[in-house]
């Protein structure tokens, strides 16, 4: 059993009542961990060490150069420590080991990109008019909140962390409580590597309590959030009644887009990736299959088949694709979602189940289900699922591709699969998305914008974007003239600036 306390001013401590949670597994049942429930007043204390480690300038006073070297030096702990932490997500969440270390293994690149993003960002010095020298340079916002999710919690928190971290700015994060071990190790990495003690804390607990607390303190100027669209909402109008910034990477509804012209078993790939990666259990889950009417029954048959072929297990197990779900709720989420479906005349045409078995007796399971006969109308064409669930509909051309890829409130991803580039860029230009693929999916970089439309979010995730979004300009004039000038002195014509 562990036991995992709270990170604050660079020391282990309990929560001030000594409140703890379980951490369950979502494979076996059983508590694998008790994490310490952060009180409002532990919110306080971490909040209060961020910001005394943001005053006295013991990490933004460092030259950025340094900085940089800090944070490679970060990754390469974290690259020799991949498999050990890969491991550790499999059992909190319960996503296959083979996809954790995938992930997993990219995570240094963040480190290392950043690192050099605030080594190469440069201010500017325009042009205001003889007689003045305007200096424009970016400097750190102070201390930000940050509550990252369960589905990837070492990706999220590393996305942003590593830019925040290289801007300069001091951190607080409120990770999910069905996945808070790894991003604890986070913050004990980053002070190994030399990040100074107070710069990184890490508080858990309860989203209701915990980040509440951390979303509601006056003693942050920015907040990072990655969840739920209503949660992100909330958080937003906390954001705005305090005019602080915001950054929200929230919920989706992705469409996976596929021509005629596109091979077919390299289009089911694809659709499938998209939509039983992480047991679907991703914001940009391919979960609207759109497919082209001409081979709508090709490719249905053939993805029905690779549905079937899908191996549902041990997530620790390296021959496992489909693991649990996070938690019994998740499932039952999932599970009613369908049985709703059922109920307003949709066909399942796969899964839609608990699966049979006694090596399923213990964990969150549920079967990679096709869902059929769905129209705009339906439930499943407009709720994020968050589960192992999509729909299979059929469009003639691609005015109609475009016009149901974009009924949805949501906004943040989807791809097309064509081998006409062309008919691929101008579909770009008229869906309602952030970030769109052609022939690919989930393909993510730190050097490539991330974030949404509609209901998906506020800002950017990753790139160069998200670096300066860590950062507030300021805006030095400088007076070159020899002698100065008394505005109240003559009534000659003046030039006001």
């Amino acid at each position: 059993m562990r036991e995992a306390l709270l990170h604050i001013d660079g020391q282990q401590v309990p929560a001030e009542d000594g409140a703890t949670m379980d951490v369950v597994s979502p494979m076996t049942g059983k508590t694998i961990a008790l994490i310490a429930h952060a009180t409002p007043g532990d919110v306080d204390r971490a909040v209060a060490a961020a910001r005394r480690a943001f005053d006295d300038k013991r990490w933004r006073g460092i030259a950025q150069r340094e900085r940089a070297r800090v944070l490679n030096r970060a990754a390469q702990l974290l690259a020799q420590r991949v498999d050990d932490f890969a491991a550790l997500e499999t059992e909190q969440i319960g996503r296959p080991i083979r996809e954790m270390r995938a992930q997993l293994s990219r995570l240094p690149e963040w480190l290392e990109f950043f690192g050099a993003v605030a080594q190469t960002d440069r201010g500017s010095v325009p042009d205001v008019g003889e007689g003045h020298v305007n200096l424009i340079r970016r400097v750190p916002l102070g201390v930000i909140g940050m509550i990252t999710p369960w589905n990837h919690p070492l990706l999220i928190t590393m996305k942003k962390v590593s830019v925040a971290i290289a801007a300069g700015n001091s951190m607080v994060i409120k990770p999910s409580e069905l996945g808070p071990l790894v991003p604890l190790e986070l913050a004990k990495l980053l002070e190994e590597a030399g990040v100074p003690a107070g710069v990184v804390n890490v508080v858990t607990g309860a989203g209701g309590t915990t980040g509440r607390a951390l979303s509601e303190h006056a003693g942050t100027d920015k907040l990072d959030v990655t969840g739920g669209t209503e949660t992100g909402r909330i958080i937003a109008a906390e954001a705005g009644r305090r005019l602080i910034p915001v950054t929200a990477e929230l919920g989706g509804k992705a469409p996976v887009i596929v021509f005629d012209d596109s091979p077919l078993e390299e289009a089911v790939a694809g659709a499938l990736f998209a939509s039983f990666v992480a047991t679907g259990q991703t914001c940009v889950q391919g979960s609207r299959i759109l497919v082209q009417d001409t081979v709508y029954d090709a490719f249905l048959a053939r993805l029905l088949e690779r549905v079937g072929q899908l191996r549902l297990g041990d997530p620790a197990d390296n021959e496992t694709q489909i693991g649990p779900l996070v938690s019994a709720l998740q499932r039952k989420r999932v599970a009613d979602a369908v049985d709703r479906s059922r109920a307003q005349g949709v066909t399942v045409a796969a899964g839609g189940a608990v699966p049979n078995g006694d090596a399923f007796t213990a964990g969150q399971f549920y079967l990679p289900t096709i869902l059929t006969d769905v129209t705009t109308d339906h439930d499943v064409w407009r709720q994020e699922i968050f589960g192992p669930v999509a729909v299979v509909v059929p469009f003639s051309d691609e005015a109609e591709a475009i016009r149901l890829a974009n009924d949805a409130d949501f906004g943040l991803a989807g791809s097309i699969w064509t081998r006409d580039t062309a008919r691929g860029l101008r579909m770009v230009d008229q869906l309602d998305i952030g970030i769109v693929w052609i022939n690919d999916h989930h393909r993510v970089d730190p050097a490539s914008p991330w974030g949404g439309m509609k209901d998906s979010g506020i800002g950017s995730e990753n790139a160069i974007e998200s670096f300066h979004a860590y950062t507030q300009l300021k805006s030095t004039m400088i007076n070159t003239a020899p002698s100065g000038t008394d505005w109240f002195g003559t009534t000659e014509p003046m030039r006001y600036s």
